[in-house]
């Protein structure tokens, strides 16, 4: 398998959607530049993956 596959992202439109849903607008440039310097600090990458290990009770 490829090692450097990307198996989740998020994109703009992502971003977009939920600032619509929660701001009702769209963030401007200097907003969406805002988000995603900070976005990685708030996702919890390990524990979503330990997460869907877990539910789908692999073994070790």
């Amino acid at each position: 398998m490829n090692r450097k596959k990307i198996i989740y992202s998020i994109n703009i439109e992502d971003v977009q959607n939920v600032a619509e849903q929660e701001l009702d607008r769209k963030l401007t440039e200097e907003e969406l530049r805002l988000v995603e310097d900070r976005l990685g600090d708030y996702v919890g990458w390990y524990e979503a993956i330990l997460h869907a290990m877990n539910e789908l009770k692999l073994k070790p």
